[in-house]
């Protein structure tokens, strides 16, 4: 196996460990080499992530919803325009900017996959990986394509993500998912935004990269929260309702969830011992009396007359199985 290549087991329902170690082992051997060498890599990758490849272009431009080479149209600013390609485009998803770098000792050229006037402007000799000038390279590939983002007809809209590939090497994600022309960030953070090859084999990149390709608004942050947040308020409300029709007053019910919600909330910001409430919850979760006795303490002070602590704290020695003990 290639060295460098991690072994960590995850499994996809699309792709082996076998099929992505594969696929990383043959393109770290890449280098700057001919100009079909990003088409090729990027075609490979549609693969491994079971997604189409890209479609043939065609004459009408408005249709090449999903091609390499997309045509558009500069705007300089001075009364003419210019042409540009995308290196690879799909509509709704993203701008993707491909280069080929080269490892140390090797004599690689920068290639981009764009039409042969622009990559004649743009020569740049060589890049040498992981150092300054390959990071400064990395970043004008950013740039180049914010620049063609800014280009496509505003009937299409603007993708919420830019990207970034070093043949061979690694895969850069921005995002912007208001889509509204704001900044592109480093996506989903700045210390976890470049997925090189070896990285694939670990879990959740290749999940992610085949949502840039299939839903990339999936990976909007916001959403998920929002998601997680509904998911959460259906439980509680199920717990509720169980305790409820288990004969225990609405208002001790609900005086008792918020008591448990603040304390884990605690729990999470520091103001109490790591897993102090958590804990407790699975060690006294078959001894009713002693679960009582101890939340009946820890809650002490905090209960009004007409929600009686004894009523409410019953209820956890049910709680742990909603709140997702073991």
């Amino acid at each position: 196996m290639e060295e460098g290549i991690m072994t960590t087991d995850v499994e996809h329902p699309f792709a082996s460990r076998e099929e992505i170690e594969t696929f990383v082992t043959r393109w770290k051997a890449s280098g700057a080499a001919e100009l079909a060498n990003g088409q090729l890599f990027l075609a490979e990758l549609c693969e491994l992530l079971d997604t189409p490849r890209p479609d043939p272009a065609t004459p009408e431009n408005a249709d090449n919803a999903y091609v390499f080479e997309r045509a558009v149209t500069f705007n300089n600013g001075d009364g003419t325009t210019s042409p540009g390609r995308i290196d690879l485009y799909k509509r709704g998803c993203f701008v993707l900017e491909a280069k080929q770098g080269a490892d140390k000792g090797d004599g690689g050229i920068l290639l981009s996959t764009a039409a042969k006037e622009r990559k004649a402007k743009r020569r740049k000799g060589t890049a040498t990986r992981d150092t300054a000038g390959w990071e400064m390279a990395m970043m004008m590939a950013k740039g180049q394509a914010e620049r063609y983002v800014r280009a496509l007809p505003t009937t299409e809209g603007r993708p919420p993500f830019v990207v970034v590939v070093d043949v061979g090497h690694c895969i850069e994600l921005y995002s912007e998912f208001s889509c509204t022309g704001g900044a592109y960030v480093p996506f989903p953070d700045p210390r976890s935004h470049r997925i090189k090859m070896g990285d694939l084999v670990k879990e959740g990149a290749l999940d992610r990269l085949r949502l840039l390709w299939t839903d990339p608004m999936a990976l909007d942050p916001s959403r998920r929260s929002a998601k997680v947040t509904r998911e959460i308020a259906d439980r509680l409300a199920r717990l509720a309702q169980s305790l409820e029709s288990s004969g225990h007053p609405a208002e001790g019910v609900a005086g008792f969830l918020m008591r448990c919600l603040f304390t884990m909330f605690a729990e999470d910001v520091g103001l109490l011992p790591e897993r102090a409430f958590t804990d407790l919850l699975r060690k006294l979760r078959y001894t009713q009396q002693r679960v009582i006795d101890r939340a009946t303490i820890m809650f002490r002070g905090a209960v009004r007359d007409d929600a009686p602590v004894a009523s409410a704290v019953l209820a956890l020695r049910v709680a742990p199985k909603w709140l997702g003990a073991d």
